[in-house]
C-alpha cells in the first residue's frame, strides 16, 4: 500500500500562507524568522549554563536540557521549512519528505509532553517525599527516564506515521496547513477503512496527550496539598516557587495544544488556521526558555553569572 501511494501520488502541496496577500508575507517571514532564531538561543543558552553551572548539576536540570533539545529538534523539523515557502512559490512536498516531516514533529511533540510529565513528578517526589529523593532520583534513574522518553516518542511518532501513510489518498493534493499535519492530511485519505484509521490515530494522541495531562494534574494536587501544610507563609512560597515555571510551560503547552486540537469543527478561516496553528508550532516553543529563564531564579542568576558579565560588563 505504501508503494501504491508513492508511484500514484509523489508529492503533496502545502497550502500554509498562500492565501495571504503578498505584502504580508515578508513580515511574516521576519517576525517568525527572528522567534525561530531567539527559539533556538535560548535553548542553547539554557543547556550552556546548566553544563558550566556546576549547582545545575540536578535531575530538574538534566530534564530541563532534555526538553530543550526536543523543543531545537521539534523546530527545526518545521520552522525552516514554513520558512521557505513564505518567500517561495513553490510549495510542493514530496510524499517521502512529508512522511519524514509528520514523524519527526510527532516524536520531538510527544517527547515533549513525556518530559514535562517527568518534571512533574520530579517536583513531586522533591516536595512530598524529600527524603527518598536522591533514592528515586539517582542520575542513573533519571538517564534511564529521558532514554525512555525518546524511545517511546520514536516507537509512537513511527506508528502514527506509519498508519497515516498506509492510507489511500486520492482526490486534492493540497494540504490545508504549512506542514504535514496529521489533521489536515487524513482529509485526503479516502477508502473503507479510512474512519477507523483516523479515530486509531486520534485515540493514539489523546491517549498520550491526556495521560501526561492527568498525570501532571494529580502531581500537582500532592504537591500544593504538601506545600500547603508548611506552617510558614514564607516556607511555602519559597518551596512553590521552585515549581512555577514548570507549571507555567505546562500551561502555555497544553492551552495552545487545545486551540489547535479542540478547536470546534464550525470555525474554519483561511487566515485563522494558519495562524493559529504557528501558536503551537512556533510561539510556544520561543516562549519556553524565556520562561524558565525569567521565573527560574537559580537558573536566572546562573545566566546572570556566566553570560551577562562576559558580554555586558557595564550592567553588571
Amino acid at each position: 500500500m505504501l508503494g501504491q501511494n508513492y508511484s500514484t501520488m509523489s508529492e503533496f502541496i502545502l497550502f500554509g500562507f498562500s492565501a495571504f496577500p503578498q505584502k504580508l508575507l515578508p513580515i511574516l517571514f521576519l517576525l517568525y524568522l527572528l522567534m525561530y532564531l531567539f527559539t533556538l538561543l535560548g535553548n542553547l543558552l539554557i543547556m550552556a549554563t546548566v553544563w558550566i553551572e556546576h549547582r545545575l548539576h540536578t535531575p530538574m536540570y538534566l530534564f530541563l536540557c532534555a526538553l530543550s533539545i526536543s523543543e531545537i529538534l521539534f523546530t527545526v523539523a518545521i520552522t525552516p521549512r514554513m520558512l521557505a515557502d513564505l518567500l517561495s512559490t513553490h510549495h510542493s512536498i514530496t510524499f517521502l519528505a512529508c512522511a519524514s516531516q509528520m514523524f519527526f514533529s510527532f516524536t520531538f511533540g510527544f517527547t515533549h509532553s513525556f518530559l514535562l510529565m517527568i518534571m512533574g513528578y520530579d517536583r513531586y517526589v522533591a516536595i512530598c517525599h524529600p527524603l527518598h529523593y536522591n533514592m528515586f532520583m539517582s542520575p542513573r534513574g533519571c538517564a534511564h527516564l529521558v532514554a525512555w522518553t525518546w524511545a517511546g516518542s520514536s516507537v509512537m511518532g513511527m506508528m502514527v506515521t506509519m498508519i497515516v501513510f498506509h492510507l489511500t489518498f486520492c482526490g486534492s493534493t493540497v494540504i490545508r496547513h504549512f506542514a504535514c499535519h496529521v489533521l489536515s492530511l487524513l482529509k485526503l485519505a479516502c477508502g473503507n477503512n479510512t474512519s477507523s484509521v483516523i479515530m486509531g490515530v486520534m485515540l493514539v494522541c489523546v491517549t498520550a496527550l491526556v495521560g501526561c495531562l492527568l498525570l501532571l494534574i494529580l502531581s500537582y494536587v500532592f504537591i500544593v496539598a504538601a506545600t500547603l501544610r508548611i506552617p510558614s507563609a514564607e516556607g511555602r512560597h519559597k518551596t512553590f516557587s521552585t515549581c512555577v515555571s514548570h507549571l507555567t510551560v505546562v500551561v502555555v503547552h497544553y492551552s495552545f495544544a487545545s486551540i489547535i486540537y479542540l478547536k470546534p469543527k464550525g470555525l474554519h478561516s483561511t487566515y485563522g488556521d494558519a495562524l493559529m496553528a504557528t501558536t503551537y508550532t512556533v510561539f510556544t516553543p520561543f516562549l519556553s526558555p524565556i520562561i524558565f529563564s525569567l521565573r527560574n531564579q537559580e537558573l536566572k542568576n546562573a545566566i546572570r553569572k556566566h553570560f551577562c558579565r562576559k558580554f555586558c560588563p557595564l550592567s553588571s
